[in-house]
């Protein structure tokens, strides 16, 4: 299994170490998403200053996601708090799919109803660097994803 994904963005690098200990299922799902070039050219369309920055929609709507079948919830105790990695999902808790966020500072009300997956460990610089908006004018994207 793999122990870190890389988001290329048009800045950088953003480093990211997974989490299977936490949420096994979504870590597989990612790495394999990831893997299979999912990612590539996908935007970040959700970009809320001092909350987070949501991608991972091939549409760049918000209301995409993968061909594969929804996840079952893994909620954990791990704090939503700067560069922790989580799922995105509707509603309902087992809808996670492709989508994610990436917090920029601590978002507590977040912990036990989103599943984290992963912390940024290094590149943040480089999340915190994307242009903002819902969706952003010209939004950031990743143009390529790995795995390692």
């Amino acid at each position: 299994m793999a122990d870190t994904l890389t988001f290329t963005l048009e800045t950088g690098d953003v480093v990211i170490q997974l989490r299977p200990d936490l949420a096994p299922g979504h870590v597989e799902r990612i790495t394999e998403l990831a893997s299979e070039g999912f990612y590539d050219g996908v935007v970040f369309h959700r970009v809320i200053d001092g909350f987070m920055a949501q991608g991972g929609d091939p549409t760049g709507s918000g209301m995409g996601g993968s061909s594969k079948p929804d996840l079952p919830a893994e909620f954990n105790r791990e704090p939503h708090v700067r560069g922790v990695c989580s799922m995105a999902r509707s509603s309902n808790p087992n809808s996670a799919n492709s989508q994610f966020f990436i917090c920029f500072d601590d978002a507590r009300f977040l912990d036990g109803q989103y599943t984290v997956w992963g912390q940024v460990t290094s590149g943040m610089e480089h999340v915190d660097a994307l242009p903002k908006g819902e969706p952003p004018r010209s939004p950031g994207k990743i143009i390529k994803a790995t795995v390692s």
